[in-house]
């Protein structure tokens, strides 16, 4: 493995409102070693109070992605768009050439945590794009994001795909990035990859020549991302 990033190595954000784990280089926490890998670039793990969120902000040229964990996400944004995203749903953004949303937790009495997740896109100035699906239920693996939208997965504007693993404990199961980068975010459960344990918020980056079997602790979900080498 040519990276791991530990769940407690993470950047930490905490406002009241907000609390946030930061895998990669975000805001007002800087990394060298940790801007990401390859075109990905932030996995926010966060979790937000009832009835709190992010008021209405501008991103440009990104992909963005939000799988939700657990609660329900509210999303508005400047083109009219407004939605609730729940557990079991996750949604795609394309800023393009500018747009503004805002996101806030849907419940008043719960949390809701949730990945955010962003991609460099393979173009830019793009009319901002709005995308949300139910993630289909089943052990496996299930196509979340791609170029296409194959699969029934969400299509991005970028060279990049994102697969949910759902493994049960006992399994094993063999990520191979077929010449490309590979990265695996360990969402729930456990498990061993040559020889080091992984657990929920832990993860690790595969190169172009690598690949490796997962040994299931206990029962798994995790996204794996297959990114391009160069």
């Amino acid at each position: 493995m040519k990276y791991i990033r530990t769940a407690d190595s993470r950047g930490k954000a905490n406002f009241g409102w907000l609390d946030s784990k930061h895998s990669f280089s975000f805001g007002s926490y800087y990394d060298a070693e940790h801007m990401g890998v390859s075109n990905l670039r932030v996995i926010n793990d966060d979790v937000v109070a009832p009835g709190q969120g992010f008021s209405t902000h501008g991103h440009q040229n990104m992909e963005i992605i939000s799988y939700v964990i657990n609660g329900a996400l509210e999303h508005k944004d400047s083109t009219g768009n407004v939605y609730t995203v729940p557990a079991g749903e996750i949604q795609r953004m394309s800023a393009g050439k500018g747009i503004m949303h805002s996101e806030y937790n849907a419940s008043k009495q719960d949390d809701v945590n949730f990945l955010q997740i962003w991609i460099q896109p393979n173009v830019v100035d793009i009319e901002p794009e709005y995308e949300q699906i139910k993630v289909p239920e089943g052990k496996g693996v299930t196509p979340l994001v791609n170029p296409n939208g194959e699969q029934g997965a969400l299509r991005i504007n970028a060279d990049a795909t994102i697969d949910r693993l759902q493994l049960d404990a006992g399994e094993t199961h063999v990520l191979d990035n077929s010449g490309r980068v590979g990265y695996l975010h360990v969402v729930k459960g456990q498990l061993v990859a040559d020889d080091v344990e992984f657990g929920a918020g832990d993860a690790f980056a595969l190169s172009a020549e690598e690949a490796t079997e997962l040994a299931i602790t206990a029962d798994v979900e995790a996204l794996w991302f297959n990114l391009p080498a160069a």
